[in-house]
This record gives structure tokens, C-alpha cells and sequence, in this order.
């Protein structure tokens, strides 16, 4: 993993971009060791801001995009995303909506899972990309600030 993370800090913004999209799709990795570890090389923390909200949104999106193209025994097979934790999600959303679906998909782990289940449930997609964004934007600000104190 240390190998991975010294290849994506060599590439900078890009490869922040990388690095965030990978950690929000289906593959598990973890961009804040790339973002701390670009911040700290020097490069402007607003930057890194932009350019992970936008790898991890798109992360994200794609996970919608397979959940609304896919079948349920796709998503398991493929995905690695258990039938259970898909309605889970989808249960809770529909209580929910989709405005706080999206915003939960940083929460690790389930995250992955509320925006498969959210394009699995065919939720608006505007109203995911505006959530979704303003969970990753909140999220990566907290990382950047936190960096900069020390």
C-alpha cells in the first residue's frame, strides 16, 4: 500500500484525483493518506480540496451508476457488495431520501454500499450529485484544515 501511495503523491493533483476515486468506488483504498501526504509535500491544500471532492464524487457516482444498471445478483457477484447491506441501505432511504443517503456516502464502509443501493433504487440523480458533494466537500475540508494545524 506504501508503494501505492508514494506513486499517487509523485503525480500530485492527479494523483489525488486517483487516489479519491478509487477510495469512493468499489476498491477499497484510502485517499486521506495521499492528501496528507500532498499537503505536507508542499501542494495548495484548496487544490487538493478540488481535486479529491471531485475524484471521490466521481468514485461515488460511478457506484450509482453500477447500482442502476446492474441486478442484484450482479452487484454481489461483482461488486462484492452483500445483498443485505443493499437493502439495508435501500430501507433506509426510503425513509430517508436520497438528499441524506447522499451525504452518508463518506461514512466508510456503508458508503460504498448507499450509493450502489441509491442507483440500484433509481433516486434522482441530481439530487445524489448535489448530496454526495456536499458530504466528500465537508469531509476532505475537515482533512485539510486538520492538516494545516499541525
Amino acid at each position: 500500500m506504501d508503494a501505492v501511495v508514494d506513486f499517487l503523491i509523485q503525480y500530485g493533483y492527479w494523483g489525488m484525483f486517483l487516489a479519491a476515486f478509487l477510495a469512493a468506488s468499489i476498491f477499497p483504498f484510502s485517499s486521506e493518506a495521499v492528501m496528507v501526504g500532498l499537503q505536507l509535500a508542499g501542494l495548495d491544500p484548496v487544490m487538493l480540496l478540488v481535486w479529491g471532492t471531485v475524484g471521490n464524487v466521481g468514485g461515488s457516482m460511478f457506484n450509482y451508476c453500477l447500482g442502476r444498471l446492474g441486478r442484484m445478483e450482479w452487484i454481489e457477484k461483482y461488486l462484492h457488495v452483500k445483498r443485505e447491506s443493499v437493502e439495508k441501505a435501500q430501507h433506509w432511504m426510503e425513509r430517508k431520501g436520497a438528499w441524506v443517503g447522499g451525504v452518508l456516502c463518506v461514512v466508510p464502509v456503508i458508503g460504498d454500499a448507499i450509493s450502489v443501493a441509491l442507483g440500484f433504487m433509481r433516486a434522482n440523480w441530481l439530487i445524489c450529485l448535489i448530496s454526495i458533494t456536499i458530504g466528500k466537500l465537508v469531509r476532505y475540508a475537515i482533512l485539510v484544515y486538520t492538516v494545516t494545524l499541525f
